[in-house]
């Protein structure tokens, strides 16, 4: 046995959501080989001593954009358009180099926070699936493709660019590490293309079993708009042009009307709840029990640090819980256990990985947070589930595992040169976005 996880409280997220105290979590080649209140009899090679931990399966971020870290704090303070116009003029200065450093930034701030698998949909994604390979971290990643194409122009998949680029990152990064990398097909959504678009990139993941990634009904204006062009609600018109006919993942959903959700949900679409995204920004967050309710599949993401400030999944559960008991006027209406589930098991079918991780189960891969409950804050503890979603934050992880891998531990990231990539930010990529345009001379001009 590679190691032996002793002595810990372990929330399983099983079937019959077992919390298991005083366990023995056994790992060998990167999958959990036994857990139970007993220890093996064959001496491990490493111990991790879990007295005062809290195991859980590490958390799986649905929805975020890994680059977009270098714009943290930037347009706090301003309105969604002012925000946009300003986002829009950083990141056209982008380039690889700025979006590898910013993406492996994110990617230490979420194993520092328990997280071990996301779903990036954003630029640059080689750029970012380089990041994603030399962390260890799992990853969804998705093209954010975007452009209306003119309705008398010819559109050809194989030479539009956008869709070339899906191509490449597909044949080079999926499937990578025996499935650790997955990419998607991806929109950035229904009002910045069209269904020319659409219907290129359905037939290419249909052809390549890849799923899809979105913005969906985030705001008022998004669906007005969609209305006015073409009488129809986002989620109905994305539906009539079959994008729901692979497996998709929609983020946002805050104002998706009920007969949309009964469609998605007929099409078994995950609906990511972004409950801290959208409150700073003044919007709706995703109805999740009528979301439920109607089949569809309900995963939690923290979306991009600009817009949430931090990519802590903890912050994210809790505020799931207590948005669906505002919107409900009921304290009962979202329990911690059902927070864990989103973060955790129903993470893992968003992104196809159901039979791999999402538990602490044998045979599943051992992607795990130990979680230091011996944190002021966190005694005493007369309920494991309500301490993890009421009172954890992503600080209190002291280790995250992925395949049995440590990835982050007491301050500590194995795979990844913090200070390297602290220097690339500095030096290279901010001083790049954030140059100042020079004024031409008199002379120049």
């Amino acid at each position: 046995m590679d190691t032996l996880i002793a002595n810990v409280t372990a929330v399983t997220m099983n079937p019959k959501m077992e919390v298991i105290f005083g366990a023995y979590i056994g790992i060998e080649q990167g999958k959990i080989v036994s857990l139970s209140k007993t220890a093996p009899k064959e001496p491990p090679k490493t111990v991790i001593d879990g007295t005062g931990m809290v195991a859980i399966p590490g958390l799986i971020n649905c929805h975020t954009h890994l680059a977009s870290s270098v714009l943290r704090s930037l347009t706090d303070d301003l309105s969604n358009q002012q925000a946009l116009e300003e986002l829009l003029k950083k990141e056209a200065k982008m380039d690889s180099r700025c979006a590898r450093a910013a993406a492996l930034l994110s990617i230490a701030e979420c194993l520092r926070f328990g997280v071990t698998s996301v779903s990036d949909l954003y630029y640059y994604p080689d750029a970012t699936a380089k990041a994603v390979a030399e962390s260890g971290i799992k990853a969804n990643l998705a093209l954010s493709s975007y452009r209306f194409i003119d309705q008398n122009e010819d559109f050809d998949f194989d030479t539009d660019e956008q869709c070339r680029e899906l191509v490449r990152i597909t044949e080079k990064w999926n499937g990578f590490d025996e499935g650790r990398i997955k990419i998607d097909a991806g929109i950035y959504a229904e009002y910045t293309s069209n269904y020319k678009l659409w219907e290129g990139l359905l037939g290419y993941a249909s052809e390549q079993g890849l799923g899809v990634q979105l913005h969906l009904a985030q705001t008022p204006g998004e669906v007005e708009g969609c209305l006015d062009r073409t009488g129809m609600n986002p989620g109905e018109l994305l539906n009539c042009h079959g994008l729901f006919n692979v497996p998709a993942t929609a983020a946002g959903c805050g104002y998706l009307e009920p007969f949309e959700q009964k469609l998605l949900g007929k099409k078994k679409v995950t609906a990511v709840a972004l409950p801290l995204a959208a409150a700073k920004n003044g919007m709706g967050c995703t109805k999740i029990l009528d979301c439920v309710q109607a089949g569809m599949n309900v995963a939690l993401g923290t979306d991009g640090a600009v817009e949430t400030g931090n990519l802590d999944m903890f912050e994210v559960m809790r505020g799931a819980s207590l948005s669906v008991r505002a919107q409900k006027q009921d304290a009962s209406a979202l329990p911690s256990s059902a927070a864990l589930m989103m973060a955790t098991v129903c993470g893992a079918q968003a992104q196809g990985r159901s039979k791999e991780c999402g538990m602490l189960q044998v045979g599943m891969d051992a992607d795990i947070a130990l979680v230091d409950f011996t944190a002021p804050h966190l005694m005493p503890c007369h309920n494991v589930l309500n301490g993890l979603v009421f009172s954890a934050k992503g600080g209190d992880v002291a280790m995250t595992m992925v395949r049995g891998r440590i990835l982050y531990q007491n301050g500590k990231f194995p795979t990844i040169d913090l200070s390297e990539v602290v220097r690339e930010l500095t030096e290279e990529a901010i001083p790049k976005l954030f140059q100042k345009e020079e004024t031409p001379s008199p002379a120049q001009s």
